[in-house]
């Protein structure tokens, strides 16, 4: 056992973790030095976040020995790991949707008097651990109704609330708007302060430059470099992490006109949420929808898609009036949506890969009621060439994928339907670098081809590499437009905030 100075909060010797199908690491070592921020990169699938939740007790190693301040640990579960004062803040929500945030807080301690929990004294020490972040919520209100965006805060704020010494950040501000980012940043500043260690994993270049001391890179489940942040540039951490150079690419579809109207919607309207919204968008054409969560950008996707009941206002397809009512109604028009939760709204998760892919076309690859199960791979394994989807099987299910390739499932889904009009919501949240530009180039194939495309991102360098033109909401309401020569991420991010009018 290491003495002194010296001794690493974390250190990992030869772990090795195999799932059904897949060895998600192999004989992984390296060190965490105590106060700092240490990233985890690599692609989706590459083994990072496998590691995070060894560290924190979700999984257990096959082989290999962890040591925390030179103490060699084992967990058992993640009670045993906050025991021993390591917390993790998830990228995927990891609490009771039907319980209030107040509960979600205190569920590890519940305060009670006389054998009754005290609400009142549940409220307050959840206030207080929202304080600690900067963020205020309305702790009586149930976990579920909350937006992706404050469901992160949540989880962060009962992370740094348990007083743990590490903790591991899944992808943190994958949900999370600028300001959001920018406030997690200072958070993690002051915990570094105190002498907490954080272990970063996150695909996000700039953050990881921003705050990280040092990165770790993993490819393919395997420990590849160990490196100070100051000793790398942006290309080289990318290479790093895929195996190879990224290309910068200019869209292609922008060398060609826009094509005729495919959708367009007129005052469209759902009480609370949005009002007065009409746009656009031509064939060959990616339409950027731009705003801070919250603005109201999920909402009016779902409500062209038919799932928001109470909308008003117009849809037309084609030029022609659309009543849409239901999704269905909207997938028989040609309209396909990737929506912001992929785990929630856009996959079966305990249903195989290709069950998930069919999903919107089972009329189609059926006969007399039955499902004609070699056309149904046939177009799984097109799709899942065309967008690399890394899977264990056609079988497996879908649950036991990264997020990425889960995302992709998602995409493969509308491309198997051949949908001509693609809502975009988040469609690279949480995904690596080299799978980000392969969807990109994806986007930017389809509008060549001649597709609509509304792209809603809460990356704002997405949204201007991508779009011909960006729309900006506020308040529910669209408040300006640039065109691609006019855009920059200042006008962009003054509209966001209501500082400025751009006709």
């Amino acid at each position: 056992m290491q003495t002194g100075a010296t001794v690493p909060a974390v250190r990992f010797e030869g772990i090795t973790k195999r799932f059904p199908g897949a060895v998600a690491l192999r004989d992984v070592s390296l060190e965490i030095a105590p106060g700092t921020c240490h990233a985890l990169c690599g692609e989706n699938g590459a083994g990072k976040s496998t590691l995070g939740r060894i560290l924190s007790g979700i999984h257990s190693p096959d082989e290999g020995r962890i040591e925390i301040h030179g103490r060699p640990v084992r967990f058992s579960s993640p009670r045993d790991a906050l025991d021993a004062g390591v917390g993790m803040v998830h990228q995927e929500l990891a609490f009771c949707g039907n319980l209030t945030v107040a509960e979600n807080l205190c569920l590890g301690a519940l305060p009670a008097r006389a054998g009754f929990v005290s609400r009142a004294e549940t409220s307050r020490r959840a206030e207080a651990l929202l304080a600690e972040i900067g963020t205020r919520l309305d702790v009586d209100q149930p976990l579920g109704e909350l937006t992706i965006a404050q469901q992160q805060l949540v989880q962060i704020a009962a992370a740094v609330g348990s007083g743990a010494r590490i903790i591991v950040f899944d992808e943190p501000t994958s949900s999370l708007s600028q300001a959001e980012s920018e406030r997690l940043y200072d958070l993690i500043g002051r915990l570094r302060a105190r002498g907490v260690t954080c272990i970063f994993v996150s695909h996000r270049m700039p953050e990881i430059f921003h705050l990280c001391d040092t990165v770790t890179v993993l490819r393919d489940g395997r420990h590849v470099a160990t490196r100070p942040i100051g000793d790398l540039t942006e290309a080289e951490l990318v290479r790093l992490m895929i195996g190879r150079p990224l290309a910068e690419y200019y869209p292609s579809h922008l060398d060609t006109a826009a094509g005729d109207e495919l959708l367009r919607v007129e005052g469209l309207t759902s009480p609370g949420r949005f009002s007065g919204v009409s746009f656009s968008v031509r064939a060959g054409e990616v339409l950027g929808l731009a705003g801070l969560v919250g603005a109201g950008r999920s909402e009016i996707a779902g409500a062209i898609f038919g799932l928001d009941r109470n909308a008003t206002g117009s849809i037309f397809v084609r030029g022609r009036p659309a009543r849409i009512r239901t999704p269905k109604d909207a997938i028989r028009l040609g309209i396909g949506l990737v929506p912001e939760d992929r785990k929630r709204q856009g996959l079966v998760l305990p249903e195989s890969c290709v069950h998930n892919t069919s999903h919107p076309i089972l009329d189609r690859i059926s006969k007399l009621t039955w499902i004609r199960q070699a056309r149904e791979r046939e177009l799984a394994t097109e799709y899942f060439r065309k967008l690399r989807v890394r899977t264990p099987g056609l079988e497996a299910p879908v649950a036991g994928l990264s997020g990425g390739n889960q995302q992709k499932i998602v995409l493969a889904k509308w491309l198997a339907a051949r949908s001509s009009i693609l809502i975009l919501d988040e469609p690279t949240r949480g995904v690596d670098v080299g799978a980000k530009a392969e969807i990109h180039a994806l986007i930017d194939q389809l509008a060549a081809q001649g597709d609509a495309i509304l792209l809603i991102s809460s990356e704002l360098p997405e949204i201007l590499s991508l779009s011909r033109r960006i729309l900006v909401l506020r308040d529910g309401r669209i408040t300006g437009e640039l065109q691609r020569e006019n855009a920059t991420q200042d006008r962009l991010l003054a509209l966001m905030a209501g500082l400025e009018h751009v006709a």
